[in-house]
């Protein structure tokens, strides 16, 4: 059974995209079977992240010019992934038919694939909204800064309302230490618990680590060109965490 997880964010520059990118390469070298989907539909850059230049994207499927199994492109580490698409109008005002299509299309291939991983817009679109509440597990990335705690918790509240069962889990990315990271986890929690009467998890803290830049810059991901460094493995714990 393919475990489906949204990677989302209340805002945008918290890191979702970097985040997205290496949770699905630490699968894969747990040895799953790991589909990365860009659905950040016209203004997609995780291909980037990967150092790749797809031939075909889901623009494509979605005007019926191509299979699914044609979109799907090679990425490092066996990890198999789709190309959103960039600057392209058309797919910045998909429906929700469509973007159900997309994921209904990948349903099919159930069999081939242990973990789908979703790479959302950033903020609380109806896309970005869509895809967190079609998900098994939708994680809600952040940082330790005013404007995206706000933000993180507009979204968390809008998904739980929309799906009340969803297993909402946060990420606090670029922290400057564990310490803090999970303080930061405790002041988002409680202000569910106040307001929501509910209590989004802890999936993990990721530490801010000057080779994340490095690997961008190298559009080399950080697992793959910087493994032991802290962020490398605090990514390993948080799917350690979600694997069980």
């Amino acid at each position: 059974m393919t475990v489906s997880i949204a990677v989302t964010s209340g805002k945008g520059g918290v890191g979702k995209t970097n985040c997205a990118v290496n949770l699905s390469l630490s699968l894969t070298k747990m040895g799953k079977k790991v589909v990365l989907f860009d659905t950040d539909f016209g203004m997609a850059n995780a291909h980037i992240l990967l150092g790749t230049n797809p031939k075909r994207t889901a623009a494509d499927f979605l005007r019926g010019t191509a299979g699914l199994e044609s979109i799907l492109s090679d990425g490092p580490s066996n990890l198999r992934f789709i190309a959103g698409g960039s600057g392209l109008l058309e797919l910045l005002n998909l429906d929700n038919h469509a973007r159900y299509q997309m994921l209904q299309s990948l349903s099919d291939l159930e069999n081939e694939i242990d973990y789908l991983v979703v790479d959302t817009p950033a903020g609380a679109s109806e896309s970005s909204l869509f895809f967190a509440s079609a998900v098994a597990v939708p994680l809600v990335v952040l940082v330790a800064e005013p404007t995206s705690f706000l933000d993180a918790y507009a979204f968390i509240k809008i998904t739980h309302m929309e799906q009340p069962d969803a297993d909402i889990k946060v990420i606090v990315n670029m922290a400057n230490s564990t310490k803090e990271g999970e303080r930061t986890y405790n002041t988002i929690r409680k202000a569910c618990e106040g307001f929501l009467k509910f209590s989004p998890s802890l999936a993990g803290v990721i530490r801010r680590d000057p080779k994340v830049r490095d690997s961008i810059r190298a559009q080399s991901p950080i697992l793959m060109r910087f493994p032991n460094t802290e962020a490398a493995i605090d990514v390993g714990n948080i799917v350690n965490n979600l694997t069980g």
